[in-house]
């Protein structure tokens, strides 16, 4: 984080590189491109009655002449074919294309043991704070993936942008047809929707600052962490985070037992908070992109209130009976006495332009005809309209409020830098489990949550999550159970579940984690290390993640 002597970065850039693409958009308007596309998803999503496809979504197939509407045959022999349209969502329907070799997923397995181990080794912790290092390793990762793609894959491949076909490829000495579907499926249909949402979410919550001291007592420190758990579904986990943490902090400076606080708001608001709506946790968000319906999270309501229910039950009794009771009277005194009613700044501009990303993710689907009318959004524009509003936050909004609240671009270039390598690192991985997915042996709901959630902890969730969903999208329905985006509800319902709450055992199974850690030690607060916060974690949070389990799974 910056120091807030240096103030936030100026918004003069950012609201021009937004302008620029809008006016890129619009010539693509002008030329009818975005409406070429919108047409293929809806014709796509019609001819199977699929009202939830999306680009980046599998289960999709086009006849011929609906294909090489956006995608004609070059001169280098680049053909797609439609695939067969008799074939099963779970089998054939992937049959057209080819399996990668197993070795092909080690790009994908050392960015992301470099995600987790990097930052946990002296000699390389500060070398992997820069964002350029980490595009540098996430990027030659990536090359060595499409290389593969162009120089040794000689099959037929699958393409998901802007909707279902099979690339033949191109007999020369460089396969690009086949390395142009990668990009095309990696970048256009899921890292752009993806880091747009994000930036969106994270540039106008940064807008906001609330200061204030309240008496940081037990039920006041729950009030925040219950608000953080409601908003986190709303404006996603990092939004809420970057609001509550400072207040939060303030709230508490007289106290001297602070730590549990903060390891509670990571287990609540950075993660288990954020399972309601798509937007509250990347991983949901990019089963949003793979066709689960917007509001098929809100399903999920009974988990999400029983889990952060229990948590907040959990610290209320833990901080009253052993934390508060520890306290000196003398800071008791100061607290109450230093009390500040709390204070809401930028609100009133920032607020409303969040609502406003909330309803264009749920509107402005290409594979849907906006409510009461039949016109589909033209691709892409639900991604130029969260872009319109964070130019309108940065331009509306007070700088003097981003100073103060030291906001930076720093955490989500990050996201950034590594998320473009990883969606075209896990290619070959997700082409494995769509024709292997149904020989792994996980099968029952129970056994995809801890398995998914396993990896959540100790990798990062949303591409944990894209792996088990795919693999989840190869097995059979399940009896008396339906199907959602092609996998059956209960192992959808556990492969989301494991992902969200599981992402809170450590540091880096969810961005927020680390994030929170930082601006806390920044403020005074000695956090525990790795494993330190993995012994909070595995104590306090996974029996209460094992009860809900088992209430809503077994």
């Amino acid at each position: 984080m910056s120091d807030s002597s240096h103030g936030a970065p100026s918004a003069g850039p950012v609201v021009g590189a937004i302008l620029a693409v809008v006016l890129v958009y619009a010539g693509s308007l002008a030329l009818g491109l975005p409406q070429r596309g919108t047409e293929i998803i809806a014709a796509a999503s019609a001819a199977h009655g699929d009202e939830h496809a999306e680009p980046g979504a599998e289960a999709v197939d086009l006849s011929e002449e609906e294909v090489e509407v956006l995608h004609e045959e070059t001169e280098d022999g680049h053909d797609h074919e439609h695939a067969d349209p008799d074939a099963s969502h779970g089998d054939a329907a992937h049959g057209p294309a080819g399996e990668p070799e197993l070795w092909t997923v080690a790009p994908f397995i050392l960015l992301l043991l470099a995600i987790a181990v990097l930052p946990l080794i002296p000699a390389t912790e500060h070398w992997w704070e820069s964002n350029r290092n980490r595009f540098l390793v996430a990027a030659g990762l990536g090359v060595l993936t499409l290389l593969y793609y162009g120089l040794m894959y000689g099959q037929p491949i699958e393409s998901h942008w802007p909707a279902h076909s099979v690339v033949t490829g191109a007999d020369s000495a460089f396969n690009w047809p086949v390395v142009r579907t990668v990009l095309e499926n990696a970048i256009l249909g899921e890292f752009i929707p993806f880091i747009v949402l994000l930036f969106s979410l994270y540039t106008i919550s940064g807008g906001i600052r609330i200061t204030g001291d309240l008496q940081a007592n037990p039920a006041t420190n729950m009030f925040f962490m219950a608000v953080g758990g409601i908003l986190a579904s709303f404006i996603g986990t990092t939004g809420a985070a970057m609001l509550l943490i400072r207040p939060l902090l303030e709230t508490n400076q007289e106290r001297r037992h602070v730590v549990h606080t903060v390891v509670f708001f990571i287990f609540i608001v950075c993660n288990c908070g954020g399972c309601l709506l798509p937007i509250g946790d990347p991983p949901l968000f990019l089963g949003y992109l793979r066709g689960v319906d917007f509001f098929w999270t809100l399903n999920l309501w009974k988990s999400w209130a029983a889990c952060n229910g229990l948590l907040l039950l959990l610290y209320l009794l833990l901080d009253e009976i052993v934390y508060y009771r520890r306290e000196t009277e003398a800071d008791i005194t100061r607290d109450i006495r230093n009390i500040r009613f709390l204070k809401f700044q930028g609100l009133a501009v920032n607020g409303p332009l969040l609502l406003g990303v909330v309803l264009a993710v749920a509107l402005l689907d290409p594979s849907k005809p906006i409510p009461g009318t039949d016109w589909h959004p033209w691709m892409y524009l639900r991604e130029v309209a969260q872009l319109g509003l964070v130019a309108l936050s940065l331009w509306l909004g007070s700088q003097r409020v981003r100073d103060e609240n030291r906001f930076n671009y720093h955490a989500i270039l990050e996201v950034a830098a590594l998320f473009s390598g990883i969606f075209i690192c896990m290619q070959p991985a997700l082409q494995i489990l769509n024709a292997q997915g149904a020989q792994l042996g996980i099968s029952s709901p129970m056994a995809f949550f801890w398995i998914t959630g396993g990896l959540s902890s100790v990798l990062d969730n949303a591409p944990t999550y894209v792996v088990f969903f795919e693999t989840a999208r190869t097995l059979p329905p399940m009896d008396g159970h339906g199907v959602v985006a092609g996998v059956a509800e209960p192992r959808l319902v556990a492969i989301s579940l494991g992902a969200v709450f599981l992402g809170a055992m450590t540091y880096i199974g969810n961005g927020p984690n680390f994030m929170v850690r930082a601006i806390a030690e920044s403020s005074g607060v000695r956090m525990p290390s790795f494993f330190g916060y993995m012994l909070y974690s595995v104590v306090l949070l996974l029996p209460i993640l094992a009860l809900v389990a088992w209430l809503r799974l077994g």
